[in-house]
């Protein structure tokens, strides 16, 4: 499967770089990622999708190959480059399917501009991260002691935490990689957002259906988390992957593009 990666810029001067694939009539899904990963987060998931799905996994500023502006890595603003990036591609709705920190992404823009959100797919989706006393801790670090470049050993500490079961060694070398390209300053800011940007109070205005998957081994967020959301978001279910860490994409991508195109064609 040949993959181009195409740059995209928005009226804001930021330039995304993101993965297009799927019939051009097809039902548009944007795929986002989490915190330091890269449209490369779904490269698993891709070949599996069909091609009655139209596909766009992009990559955040500041993330990857995207653009890396001064500011502008508050949620809302992630968000708002995703409103552009639909836009810009004529997507007059679409599903949204997001992985961790990308899940506030998703769920914000479904809060913001609810008529562009057909549905949510969140992956390991947190709840007020802030009071998790291990991403605390991370935060604490990345703010206080991260420094350029940034230590080979800390990122894939970090992205060997997130899985349980084994992935193919080179995808996990090319998310360590991806990793690698951001500058402390990045993880910084992107750090204090995620920390600081609880969306907690706003999830009642979510009114697109909502499928919520998660790994029954995910060490970052717990079953509570999801159970919170699913008390709040109207419209929502939850999916429970046994045996399985907070990436559930990464370490079942074919069973996740069959649940992803079986909800999509459910709310078609």
């Amino acid at each position: 499967m040949s993959i181009e990666v195409k740059p995209i810029e928005l009226p804001n001067g930021v330039t995304l770089q993101y993965v297009e694939q799927g019939e051009k009539s097809g039902i548009p899904i944007i795929l986002i990622h989490g915190l330091s990963d890269s449209w490369r987060s779904f490269e698993r998931v891709l070949p599996s999708l069909p091609e009655s799905v139209h596909a766009y996994t992009v990559t955040l500023r500041g993330h990857g190959d995207s653009s890396r502006p001064e500011g502008g890595y508050r949620i809302r603003d992630f968000a708002m480059d995703i409103k552009s990036f639909m836009d810009l591609k004529n997507i007059e709705n679409a599903v949204i399917a997001a992985h961790s920190m990308g899940c506030l992404v998703a769920q914000n823009t479904a809060i913001e501009y609810p008529e562009r959100v057909k549905g949510l797919i969140l992956i390991g989706s947190p709840y007020r991260p802030s009071e998790k006393d291990d991403l605390e801790a991370f935060g604490e670090f990345v703010l206080t002691t991260l420094e350029d470049p940034v230590p080979s050993e800390f990122v894939r500490e970090f992205q060997e935490s997130t899985i349980v079961k084994p992935v193919p060694e080179d995808f996990l070398e090319n998310i360590i990689e991806e990793s690698l390209k951001l500058p402390a300053r990045v993880w910084k800011a992107v750090i204090e957002s995620f920390m600081q940007d609880d969306l907690s109070g706003e999830l009642k205005k979510i009114n697109a259906p909502t499928l919520l998957v998660w790994g029954d081994k995910d060490g970052m967020f717990d079953r509570t988390d999801q159970e919170e959301q699913l008390a709040v978001i109207k419209n929502s279910q939850l999916l429970v992957y046994e045996g399985v860490g907070h990436g559930v994409h990464w370490e079942e991508p074919e069973r996740f593009a069959e649940d992803l195109s079986n909800f999509i064609n459910n709310i078609a």
